[in-house]
């Protein structure tokens, strides 16, 4: 059985907080550009308070165990994020595909630095249309502004 049939996306509910915000520690984690802001603590209170509660979070599963997750608010890609060791397998495009199938304009930021990020989010349609030097996220790094309209 191949990766892609092993891969079960649903719904997260308030019992995912963990997985998720340890998943998402990971992924920012294995950047050695990206500046370590919050403690684990405050990485589960930010999962619990606002990604599970303000937004759209479908987890993706293998073998009843988180390895990624998104998060949509509206037309906007709040958060992707995959566990390192399950990268390149297609679990990001599964999510980002059914996260947002009904939405005609797709938006998300994504790092400068972020080569792998830029690579997938471009083949999946994405043109950046702003630049950004950072001024604007907490990390104060320089961003995209990436754009995808059916």
């Amino acid at each position: 059985m191949s990766i892609a049939t092993k891969i079960a996306l649903r719904p997260a509910n308030g019992s995912d907080a963990g997985a998720i915000a340890r998943i998402m520690r990971a992924a920012l984690s294995s950047f050695d550009w990206m500046p370590v802001l919050h403690t684990p603590d405050e990485d589960m209170a930010f999962i619990s308070g606002t990604v599970l509660a303000q937004q759209h979070v479908t987890v993706a599963e293998i073998d009843a165990a988180i390895v990624g997750f998104v998060a949509v608010a509206g037309e906007w890609v709040e958060q992707l994020y995959l566990d390192p060791a399950w990268t390149g397998q297609g679990i990001g495009a599964r999510l980002l595909t059914q996260a947002t199938a009904n939405l005609p304009v797709v938006k998300l930021h994504c790092f400068q630095s972020n080569s792998g990020a830029r690579r997938f989010y471009e083949r999946r349609g994405f043109r950046a249309e702003a630049l950004g030097n950072g001024t604007n996220n907490e990390e104060r790094l320089p961003d995209i502004l990436y754009v995808r309209r059916h």
